[in-house]
């Protein structure tokens, strides 16, 4: 059986998943938590991680010395397009952020580095 990085990176390459994907340039996990929650954790069979609820997994991923980020979104100056980007972004408050140092796509032979703590 695989160990959690591995598990996490063939499933982020596998492009089976729409709940979970590299950020831009590949170096954060992004996870859409409500739809990783019934796509990846709720299934019954071919469970791809060893748990159903999102706590632990986040606990695996933190195990592992991944830490959650805010993503930046730059603001614009004028009221209307900065109220356009405050809906956009609340709507995205379910994204989840995640990065790794050893765990970036472009240099896949780093996640051998990811080690339990």
């Amino acid at each position: 059986s695989l160990r959690f990085p591995e598990k996490l990176w063939k499933m982020l390459e596998s492009g089976k998943f729409q709940s979970i994907w590299w950020t831009e340039g590949g170096k954060c996990v992004a996870i859409n938590k409500d739809l990783f929650e019934m796509e990846v954790l709720g299934r019954k069979e071919q469970q791809v991680f060893h748990t159903q609820k999102i706590k632990s997994f986040m606990r695996q991923l933190n195990s592992y010395g991944f830490t959650k980020v805010q993503q930046d979104f730059q603001r614009s100056a004028s009221l209307p397009e900065f109220l356009a980007e405050e809906a956009a972004a609340s709507a995205h408050s379910q994204i989840l952020y995640y990065y790794n140092p050893s765990f970036n796509r472009a240099h896949p032979w780093l996640s051998e580095r990811c080690k339990r703590r």
